[in-house]
Order: structure tokens, then sequence, then C-alpha cells
């Protein structure tokens, strides 16, 4: 506009030199009567004093009109005053709330109201419910979020922080009306149109998501391949929703779905399944076996080896073996061939599978399957019971997480935030455990010497045992009543004992050892965790300590909470 005016103001000058140079040019004389008298000036005179007399005039006319106006010019310098000085506080007040100061944003509303008119200008209540949902009082922040409702130009402001608030309540069928709303709405707002797609999906209206995620895809608010994925992974919802009832409808979706997104787990799955269900074993196998390359997967594994239910367990093993050669060294395919080789009662395979996982990738799935190889194979309770205790320490396996939720079965979208195809296979955050040492503790569980035990803090001698052994270096007494239960025996340091003398035995070979003592030690190592390597447990009758000892009356009910905690712990 000012570049518009000075062009105008340069065009009149030089109309003007153009027309005074012309008349300087042509010079003449204008005479003019009047009342009786003739005057005579020059051409040049004359146009100047025409234009004096024009350019006064405008002036006489502009300042008689700023007098005129000058009222109202100054109502609308203060009036603007006023303003600026309310979008100021407003300002202020916006900037305080987002950063938590509650009191300043308080303060600032009052300035507002006064310098601002509140029915013209949204933002005052937007700040006042800000503060109020700052200060706590989250029912007059839902009270002013639902009077923004009535206003056609903040009734998606509103809706937005009923959602949230909603959501925030945990109110998931109100937060579902409240998005669903917004999205009819304004159908281009992401967040409306992502939290009504997430509730669609969480109460299993598939169409509708489908028919919703088309709108987004025409409406450009998101690109072809996430439009592609997504629909993939609702397709795989509504076909695992629908295999049980309906098997021969659902296989067109499931296979669209594989199309769609061929390295989706889920997906992959649930086609095979509907493939295997009408006795196309081959095609479905195609399926799975393109997924395991990529990934292998137990879900996959499982799905694969249990393709034809009138298969035998020797068959089922065949089918694992083939499997696990696709991807061979990989976790999850020794797992697989462990798992099989279990069933079909081929220990010695299981064993070498689920022992090639723990030199690998130990887990905590790995050494639940030894525990169950262990007592199928040998029924050495202490055995098994040491896979078990090493499964509790043992990292945990992956499964289905989204947003710090975990699944045993994977779905289509977070429960959390309703977002799709948030689930991962990863090993949940908050379960990963303190990583073992997969060398010495797996070789230490398959050594074929008995575990030794680990001194402990001293205590007072104990006065004499029916069985005690006593280590060489720094003497270790294991007390074992011949008839007590493993779970009793405890570990105890002693120091150098003077009194009673030690009584020596004849040396005898160890082969001459009884049988019920080599029992004994053989049943205590199996609970108690390994001796550091200079420590040396006394084999030879003649290193042996032997102190007759009263009995035992054990711990009172009431000193047992005071009582020393020596079992394993895991953190």
């Amino acid at each position: 506009m000012i570049m518009i005016r000075v062009l105008v103001f340069l065009v009149v000058v030089l109309v003007l030199g153009f027309g005074f140079a012309w008349l300087a040019d042509r010079p003449g004389d204008l005479v003019v009567t009047f009342a009786g008298m003739q005057h005579k000036v020059s051409l040049m005179v004359a146009a100047s004093a025409i234009v004096a007399l024009v350019a006064g005039v405008m002036l006489i006319w502009w300042i008689i009109k700023s007098v005129i106006a000058s009222p109202y010019a100054l109502r609308r310098h203060f009036r603007a005053r006023k303003r600026d000085r309310g979008y100021q506080s407003l300002s202020t007040g916006l900037i305080a709330a987002g950063a938590g100061d509650g009191q300043t944003a308080r303060r600032m509303i009052k300035q507002a109201e006064k310098l601002l008119n509140v029915d013209q200008e949204p933002l005052i209540k937007l700040l006042d419910a800000q503060a109020a949902m700052l200060e706590g009082r989250t029912d007059d922040a839902r009270a002013k979020f639902q009077e923004m409702l009535d206003d056609p130009e903040t009734k998606l402001l509103g809706l937005r922080g009923l959602y949230l608030e909603a959501q925030r309540l945990g109110a998931r069928e109100a937060s579902r009306q409240y998005a669903e709303q917004a999205a009819l709405l304004a159908p281009n707002v992401e967040w409306a149109a992502s939290a009504a797609l997430g509730q669609k999906t969480a109460h299993g209206d598939w169409d509708g998501a489908l028919l919703l995620l088309e709108k987004q895809k025409s409406g450009k608010q998101i690109d072809k391949e996430t439009a592609k994925r997504e629909r993939a992974v609702l397709l795989t919802a509504k076909a695992i929703d629908t295999f049980e009832s309906d098997p021969v409808g659902s296989k067109p979706i499931a296979i669209e779905a594989n199309k769609l997104a061929p390295d989706l787990v889920p997906a992959a799955i649930i086609a095979a399944k509907t493939l295997f269900q009408q006795g196309d074993l081959r095609k479905g196998s195609k399926i799975l076996e393109h997924v395991w390359k990529k990934e292998p997967h137990p879900e996959v594994a499982e799905t694969y080896v249990h393709a034809r239910l009138g298969d035998s367990i020797l068959d089922r093993l065949k089918r694992a073996r083939h499997l696990a050669s696709l991807y061979p060294h990989h976790a999850e395919s020794s797992l697989a061939v462990a798992h099989a080789a279990l069933a079909a009662g081929e220990l010695k395979e299981a064993r070498e599978a689920a022992e090639a996982v723990l030199r690998t990738a130990p887990r905590e799935s790995a050494y639940l399957l030894l525990a169950d190889i262990e007592e199928a194979q040998t029924g050495d309770q202490g055995r098994v019971r040491q896979w078990l205790s090493r499964a509790v320490k043992a990292p945990r396996d992956p499964a289905w997480t989204a947003d710090g939720y975990v699944s045993e079965r994977w779905a289509p979208a977070s429960p959390v935030t309703g977002k799709l195809d948030a689930f991962e296979w990863k090993v949940p955050v908050e379960q990963i455990g303190a990583v073992i040492d997969a060398g010495d503790d797996f070789d230490s569980a398959l050594a074929a010497k008995p575990v030794k035990p680990v001194p402990q803090h001293d205590t007072e001698p104990l006065i004499p045992a029916k069985s005690v052994i006593v280590a060489a270096e720094k003497p270790v007494i294991r007390v074992i009543e011949p008839e007590a239960d493993i779970a009793d025996a405890e570990i105890v340091t002693a120091e150098p004992i003077s009194k009673p003398a030690p009584v020596k035995a004849e040396p005898k070979p160890a082969e001459t050892a009884k049988p019920e003592e080599v029992h004994a030690h053989e049943r205590v190592a199996s609970v108690l965790p390994p001796l550091p390597e200079k420590v040396v447990v006394a084999e030879r009758e003649e290193e042996a300590l032997v102190i007759p000892v009263p009995d035992d009356p054990g711990v009172q009910p009431d000193d047992e909470k005071d009582r020393p905690n020596k079992k394993f712990r895991l953190f």
C-alpha cells in the first residue's frame, strides 16, 4: 500500500513538472476582466496560482477533516492500545500455562478479561481451561471445554480437550465418541482420524476402520506405504477374529493381508492357517518359510510343525528340522527342534539343541526346556532345580510389546494409545534381567562333578554334627542330617577349631566311600552355588573332621523373620 502511494506521488510530480516545462516553452499572457477592471498576467504565473490555490484548498480540507474525526481517532487509538495490552497479557498467560505456572496464568486471565472481550476472543476460554487443569480443577476444565462446543469456531478445540480428559480418566467409550465427532467435523485433522481409527479397532469394527483408513488415504493424510501397511494390519485382525466362525470367508482376507505385508508375522500365520484348514499344505508352508527366512518366530515354528493334524510326532520332528535348516544357527531354530524332539522322545537331540541356544543366546525358555528334558531323561530333581533356578535369572524371551504394554498375543493396535501397528516382537524393557555368564554358568551346569559350595559369613562354631565335611584352605562345614530333607541343609563357615581335637580316620581309597555319604554329597552339591576356584572340598576321608552335634531344635516362629536369608535372590 505504501509503495502504491509513493508511485502515485511520483507520477503527480512528474506530470506537474512536465506541464510547467511545456508552459515555459510557450510564453503567453492571461487577461482577466473582473468588476470593470482588466488584469493581465503571464501564463506561467496564472498556472502557478491555480496549482497553489488547489493545494491550499486541499490542505484546508485535510485540517477540517482531521478536527472533525479527531474524537474517533482518539477512541480508536486507545482501543488499539487496550487490545494490544490484552493480547500481551493473553500471550504471557499462554506461556505461563505451557510452563506449568498456574498462578501466573490465572493472573493473566483476569487482566485479559478486563482488556479484551471474552465472547469474541476464544483464546481466553482455552487459557482458562488450561489454568483449571493446572490447578487440579478438572470439573471446571471439562465445563470450559463443554462451553466451547456451542461456538463453531471453538468446537474442535473443545472436542480435543474433552477427548484428552476422557483418555486421562480411562473413559474409553467417551473418548471414542469425542474422536468420532472431531473426525466428522474435520476429517483432515490427524489426531481425530487416528483416534477414531484406534477406537474402531479396539471395538472390533474392522469395516468401519477400513473405511476410515480409505478416507485418510484419499485425503492424503497418510502416505501410500503407511496406508498399505495399516490396511494389512486391519485385514489380519479381521481374519483372526473371523477364522474360528468362518474359516472359508477369512481365507481371502488373510491372503490379501499377507500380500500387502509379507513380513508381517501374524498375517503370514493366519494366512497359513486358513490354507492348512482347506488342505493346501504346500502353499501355506511356503508362506511360513518365506517369513521364517526373514526373521524366525516361535509362533511361525509352532504353526509350521503342526500344519497337518494327522502327522505323527516323528513327522513333526522332520518338519521342525527342515524349518531350522532354512535359518541355521538361530536360537529359534534350535528351540523349534528341541521342542519337537522332546515331544518325539529324542531326548539327546532335544538336549543338544537346547544347549546350543544357551551357548549363543541364553534365555529363560531354554533353561525351562532343559528342566523338562532333565525330568524326562534322568529324573534327577536336583538337576531340574538347577535349571529352574537359572531360568529365574536368565534373560527373558521376546514378547509382543507396545508402549510398555506386554501382551501374550499380537494385537492390531496399542491398548495404551490406540496406535495401529504398534506391537513389536522384542524383549520387554521392564523385564530385562541381569544377563548371566553364558560360558561359566553353562559349563558349571553341565559339569559332571558336583557343584561346590560357596563360603558364607563366619558364624559361631557348631558342636558336632553327624556328618561334617571340612574344606582344605578355609573350613566350610556342611551340616547334613542323614534323614533330613535337602532343603534344610545349611552352609556355615567355621574358624579353626581347637576343641575337640580332629579325629583322623584311617586312610581309605576314594572308591571305598560309603554309598550313603556319596549320595548325600551329591544331593548337597545339586542345590549349592559354586565355590571360588581356590576353595577345594576335601574328597578323601582322612581330611574329613567328624564332630558329634546335639539335635538342632530349629528356629522359633518368632525368630523366623530375623533369620538371615541365604536362599537364592533374583534382585
